[in-house]
Formats: C-alpha cells, sequence, structure tokens
C-alpha cells in the first residue's frame, strides 16, 4: 500500500518503503536496513501513545514477542517501547495473508491445510513455550509464506505470570469469530488452551470458507462461540471429531498441542487427496467466497442462518460481552485499506481530500527544474500517447514524444523530467515511453528509440528514482513475444530471444528468477488478486490458449489450465478466475474489447463454467467489487454480474471514448475520462450518474491513443488526457475550476 503524507521517512534508522496495513492499535510498514534487510515496523497511532495502560501493552508486547522465536513466527528484530510513538520491527515475511488467501480462492485443501494445520500448532508450542499466550489468532495474523505459515502480531498476547494487571480494564481482547468463551466471560482465566480454541475456529474457516460461530453481529457471534455448538458442516471425518474437541466450551475438555500434532499428521492428506477434508458432494450449503462483515478477516455470513432461540443470557454475561465488545470496536485490530485519507464528512459519501491539496491543472510539457528542463521538441505532440499512475504524494507520466516527468499530486507542480531522450531520433526517429509502474521508489520505464532514418528499433526497461529522476538500472530486452509489466515487487523482463522472462527487484534490477515461456506463444501477465499469472496465447490462433499460474518466489510453474484463444483474463472473482470471451482475434488488453461470455475457472482444479450474456458488448473492461464494469466508445456504461452474466444496470454518460472505468469500493463509486478530459462518476449499486464535468484536455489527440483511467488520491482524483493534460479535482465540489 501507497505512503500517506503524514507517514514517517524512517523509523528508528530503518528506511520506510510502503504499508502493510493500519487497525486499532497502529500502523505496519515494510522497512529496510542500510544493509538492504526488510522489515515490518509497527508504529503505534499517535492518539493511543500517551494512554498509560495502552503504552503498557505495547510494553509487554514487545518483551513477549521477544521470548518467542521458531520456525512458524515471525521473531522481533528491534524495538523502542519508549519512543514518541512507540515502534517494534519484526521480520519480514513474504507473502499474502490467509484472510487473503480464501477472500480470492476459497478454502483450503489438501496438503495445503495439512501444512497450514500442523504449522500452526508447531508456532503455538513455541509461543506457550514461554509462557506467552496470543489471544488474537486469527486469519489476518497468519502469513503464509513459502517454507509454511508465520503466526505474526502479538498486539495482544499477555505473558502469562503478568495477564492479571491488564484484563482488569473491562476491555476485550481478540476478534469475536475466533475467540474463545472464557475471553467473553472472565479474560483473567485465559491460558493456552484458549490459542486451542480459536485455532479450531481458524481451521474450521480455513477448510470450509466460513467460521463455526458465524452471524451479522459481533455480539450474536459472542453468544454462540460461549453457548452453542459450533456449526461444522462441510468438515467431514474424522478431522471434524477432532476440531469439535478443540471447540470444548471448557479449557479442560480441549486437546494438547502435543496431541493435536500426532492427530493432524495422520489424518490430513500429504498427497492431493482432498477426501477427507471437502464437503459431501451433496452438501446444499456449499462454502462460500469470503468477503467479511465487520472484519477484514471475518468469514461470510451465510445470510439465511438464523439464531434459533431468543438471545437470553445471564446478566453476567451480558455485561461481559458489552464491556468486551465496546473494548473490541475501539481497538479491534481489523485492518483497512492503505490509502484511506481523512475520513468523510457525515453528511457525504466524500472523502476529504489530502491536506495541502487544491484543484489544479497542468500538462507533460511544462518546463521542470531537474533533469531534462524542456519537453521534446518534434511537431509531433498533439498525436502523443500519454499516460499517468500515482504513487504516493505524486503523479508519474510518459508517453510517445514524452519523456517520463513527475508531477506533485497537491499542486500539479513539475518536479523532475528524466533525461532519457536519444539525441540521433531527429525528426523521423522516434524517442517513445511506456509507464510500466512505480514500486519501492522506481518509476519502471519501457523505453523505444528508432534513430533517424531507421527501420529497426532498441527496447530498453529503465528504472529512474522516484525523488530525482535518476537512473538507478536498465536493461535491453527483446518483447516481441512477451508484455512487459510491473507485477507486485516484481519487474517482468525479457532475454534477447524473447521467451526467457526475468523476474527484478524494482529498486536495483537485480535477477530473482528466470522463467521461459512457450515458444510460438505471445505472453501477457495480467493482474489477477496476488497470483502471479502468464496467459499465452498461440500465434497461429488455432489451439487454446494456456494460463500457466508462477510461483512468485522462484518463478516455478504451479499449474497450467487451458482457456479459448479469444479469451482475457480481468481479476478473480468468488475464489474463481475471471475471463470474458468473445470476439478477440489477438492477445488483447481490458480496453477495446469485444465479448459475450464469461468464463469462470477454478484455479486449483480447473474446474470451470461458461455463462453467455444476453448480449454482446464492446469497450473497456475493469473487474472490481465483484461486478464486470464496461464502459463503451459513446459514453454507455454497463455493469454485468460475472457470475450470472446478467445486467445490472446501463447508463448513458457524456464521457464518450473513455479508457477503462475506476471504481473506488470506499465510495462505491464508477468514474470515467473521456479523450477529451470529461470526468463522470456514477453511483455503483444503482448506476445513477452523481455529476459530469465539462472537457479539460487542451485539444484532442489524433490518431488512436492509449486511454487515461482516473486515478484516486485520497479523496481527491486525479485524470489524464492522452493529449499529455493532466489535472485534479475534489468530487466533492466537481464544478470548482482547477487552477
Amino acid at each position: 500500500m501507497p505512503l500517506h503524507k503524514d507517514d514517517p521517512k524512517s523509523v528508528g534508522g530503518y528506511r520506510i518503503l510502503d504499508r502493510l496495513g493500519t487497525g486499532g492499535m497502529g500502523v505496519v510498514y515494510r522497512g529496510r536496513t542500510r544493509s538492504g534487510r526488510e522489515v515490518a515496523v509497527k508504529v503505534v497511532h499517535a492518539q493511543y501513545a500517551e494512554d498509560r495502560v495502552f503504552r503498557a501493552r505495547f510494553r509487554q508486547e514487545i518483551e513477549s514477542v521477544r521470548k518467542v522465536s521458531g520456525a512458524f513466527t515471525a521473531p522481533v528484530v528491534d524495538a523502542d517501547p519508549e519512543a514518541v510513538r512507540p515502534w517494534m520491527a519484526t521480520q519480514y515475511v513474504p507473502g499474502r495473508s490467509l484472510a487473503d488467501r480464501i477472500r480470492e480462492r476459497g478454502a483450503l485443501r489438501g496438503t495445503e491445510l495439512r501444512q497450514l494445520a500442523l504449522g500452526l500448532v508447531e508456532a503455538l508450542r513455541d509461543i506457550h513455550r514461554v509462557g506467552v499466550v496470543h489471544r488474537d489468532l486469527k486469519p489476518a495474523n497468519v502469513l503464509l509464506a513459502q517454507d509454511g505459515p508465520r503466526v505474526i502480531d502479538f498486539g495482544i498476547s499477555r505473558a502469562a505470570e503478568n495477564h492479571n494487571t491488564l484484563t482488569e480494564t473491562g476491555q476485550m481482547i481478540g476478534t469475536p469469530p475466533f475467540m474463545s468463551p472464557e475471553q467473553f466471560t472472565d479474560a483473567r482465566t485465559v491460558g493456552p488452551a484458549s490459542d486451542v480454541f480459536s485455532l479450531g475456529a481458524l481451521l474450521v474457516f480455513s477448510a470450509t470458507g466460513r467460521g463455526p460461530f458465524d452471524t451479522d453481529s459481533p455480539y450474536l457471534t459472542a453468544f454462540r462461540v460461549v453457548h452453542e455448538a459450533p456449526v461444522l458442516d462441510g468438515v467431514a471425518e474424522p478431522l471434524r471429531a477432532v476440531l469439535a474437541r478443540c471447540l470444548a466450551k471448557a479449557p479442560a475438555d480441549r486437546p494438547e498441542l502435543d496431541t493435536l500434532a500426532k492427530e493432524f499428521a495422520d489424518i490430513l492428506p500429504e498427497a492431493d487427496d482432498v477426501e477427507d477434508v471437502l464437503p459431501d458432494a451433496h452438501d446444499p450449503d456449499p462454502p462460500p467466497a469470503v468477503e467479511g462483515p465487520y472484519a477484514e478477516d471475518a468469514p461470510a455470513i451465510p445470510r439465511t442462518r438464523r439464531v434459533r432461540r431468543p438471545l437470553l443470557v445471564a446478566t453476567g454475561t451480558v455485561c461481559a460481552l458489552a464491556l468486551g465488545l465496546l473494548g473490541y470496536l475501539r481497538f479491534g485490530p481489523g485492518f483497512t485499506d492503505g490509502d484511506t485519507a481523512a475520513a468523510p464528512p457525515a453528511d457525504s459519501r466524500w472523502a476529504a481530500v489530502p491536506a495541502g491539496w487544491q484543484p489544479w491543472q497542468t500538462t507533460v510539457r511544462e518546463t521542470a527544474p531537474r533533469g531534462e528542463t524542456k519537453p521534446l521538441d518534434t511537431g509531433r505532440a498533439a498525436s502523443a500517447e500519454a499516460t499517468c499512475r500515482r504513487y504516493e504524494d505524486a503523479v508519474y507520466c510518459a508517453g510517445d514524444e514524452v519523456l517520463p516527468v513527475r508531477l506533485d499530486g497537491r499542486t500539479g507542480r513539475t518536479v523532475w523530467r528524466a533525461s532519457l531522450a536519444s539525441a540521433d531520433s531527429g525528426e523521423t526517429g522516434l524517442n517513445s515511453f511506456t509507464l510500466l509502474g512505480v514500486r519501492d521508489g522506481a518509476v519502471i520505464v519501457r523505453q523505444v528509440v528508432r534513430p533517424d532514418g531507421a527501420t529497426d528499433s532498441t527496447v530498453t526497461v529503465v528504472a529512474l528514482d522516484t525523488d530525482s529522476g535518476e537512473r538507478l538500472w536498465s536493461r535491453e530486452v527483446n518483447d516481441v513475444s512477451v508484455d512487459l509489466v510491473v507485477s507486485g515487487d516484481l519487474v517482468l523482463t525479457t532475454g534477447p530471444n524473447g521467451r526467457l522472462v526475468t523476474a527484478r527487484d524494482p529498486r536495483t534490477g537485480a535477477d530473482r528468477w528466470t522463467a521461459q515461456m512457450p515458444s510460438g506463444n505471445y505472453c501477457v501477465f495480467p493482474a489477477a488478486g496476488s497470483g502471479l499469472y502468464a496467459h499465452c496465447f498461440p500465434n497461429d490462433g488455432t489451439r487454446p490458449a494456456e494460463v500457466m499460474e508462477l510461483n512468485r518466489t522462484d518463478g516455478s510453474v504451479v499449474r497450467r489450465l487451458k482457456t479459448p484463444h479469444t479469451s482475457v483474463l480481468l481479476g478473480v472473482v468468488d475464489g474463481r478466475l475471471a475471463f470474458v470471451v468473445g470476439g478477440i482475434t489477438r492477445p488483447a488488453a481490458p480496453q477495446d474489447l469485444t465479448f459475450a461470455k464469461i468464463l469462470l475457472l477454478d484455479p486449483g482444479t480447473g474446474a470451470g463454467s461458461t455463462t453467455k450474456l444476453a448480449k454482446t458488448y464492446e469497450g473497456s473492461v475493469t473487474l472490481a467489487d465483484g461486478t464486470l464494469w464496461i464502459t463503451g466508445a459513446n459514453g454507455q456504461v454497463t455493469a454485468v454480474s460475472p457470475l450470472t452474466g446478467g445486467q445490472l444496470w446501463q447508463t448513458r454518460t457524456g464521457a464518450e471514448g473513455s479508457g477503462r472505468p475506476t471504481y473506488d469500493t470506499r465510495t462505491r463509486t464508477l468514474y470515467l475520462v473521456s479523450t477529451s478530459g470529461r470526468v463522470a462518476a456514477l453511483d455503483g449499486r444503482e448506476g445513477t450518474l452523481l455529476w459530469e464535468t465539462g472537457a479539460h484536455a487542451e485539444q484532442l489527440a489524433d490518431g488512436e491513443v492509449t486511454r487515461s483511467e482516473v486515478l484516486p488520491y485520497g479523496g481527491a482524483l486525479i485524470a489524464s488526457t492522452p493529449d499529455g493534460t493532466v489535472f485534479s479535482l475534489d468530487p466533492a465540489h466537481p464544478e470548482q475550476n482547477p487552477g
């Protein structure tokens, strides 16, 4: 996640690179030591740093984590509990959380579930061995590394010998769907058996996609944890019996960790035989995809499930739940979007704009104070294709005959222009720059140079420093058969033959791994959840295409899936890869598509389903929030369900010739910008046109152009047009003219 304007540049000597998340206690950053080692740095929120009890909790957290060291935990590296804003640095574990994994791809199966269960048992043994109880074992606190899970975030762990001092404040410690009964009723009695209960709830969630006590309300969830039997539908014997014992109401009835290790090793398959852990084929209520209702890692809630009896609880339990849940609502460690700006006004759907921001408008050809201070003068400026990307508090743009530039996100001021132009391109030559992405303080650019009078071009991938615009590294490439991209923390480049793809570090250009693409194919790397996928299309157009899922760590092929040659991968929905299929005659990006079908593929099994649409759609497509958003050349916008193929709504706007729409999940607003710079905002649920601006572009670009997108910037918007115009506006006041 990008840094916010108020985030520190360094903490305790660690350079801060980006955000990993933010929660009730503080913000977690990814940092780097001077030697290059990466760490996770947790900094307490300023409003809690002066709270005596809260600071004591954090100090105890550090003491607890320092004691724990094991293969399946993230050890502490450094800390300062006495700083103005206390902080702690732990080992950085590359890998997504269990919550993200299940949200994107559904329940775990076979050896994946075995590795998780045995790894968590070993992690809890290491934690309990030194007298610590974690107290918040949940999917967001489990990272899935290549060599097994890692348990993180001891923010509410408690040293067993000191648990009385900080649990008498009336604050509940934990996350309701994964808490033990004693955490609700009497926190002073919580011991290692509480973590066993949480482990049982977490493994039910991992195996089925839903928790054993799920409801829409944390209060009802708490009631079920304390008083009702767990719902274990979808977990087959003998795993079901083991998890049922873990979820016993009385701590003394739960199994020891050593016993669990032996039982899990015996009953969970080492091969990909998932028969013992999957629901029965006739299960009428299969596990759903996961989108938590009140915490980022809570399981999906079956809306048809109801509490079967009145909520009659003893007075003491009611008081305990009330006090505890108030603490949860205040301090709950649920993570939020790392790009969140100030809270929106109570009477508005819009968020507050960044501090110091004002509406602005400029062009990519303004004079720069650093680097190549003046833009290229080729006489072809009006036909240039210019696209932009936002990173932190800046906007980076590049295009045909448009040198890479950095603009200040708050004012639009040009900060620098890169000195990459080839002096021998002349009047008939070419200097073309494509912005591939911005990551780890590096702007990654594809540069094409064709000297004056020449027919052949040289293609180079160049990395520029975000602060200065200076070249960090460059590699000459052959991208005839592969589409170059920045995917997460990897820059994918090609070798001389065009088939070898090398993953590089964005900042240094160092090789991480190399993988070979199939011959006679053109391969693209579309964004799809957190996975790395190569979608390869045979050049003859007669054979099916192939999707290869690659391991991000070493580039090995995890699995291969066949798809129609006329398919485009848009992303992940309901745990499955979503493709549009239609009249596509060549590998295409999600713009200018024509399609009439939707294909959903299970990435684990290859099982798929195809839905024929009621009509053929044309335009640019974005998959977000479980919906296909399609913008046509005539300004028409359509929302389609990728699960059913049904059209949800259709609205006509004046944003003709717009590019891919941008969906803001925070405000549920869809934005699009036309080639003339007309921005439109629509309500994502109803399709209502909220507002539409006039044109901002100085002139319309000629020829076929790369369509631009709207870029959210905190509560503000930044948009660009193909002629090089860049502007920023406040969606709450779109009528305000940029300066």
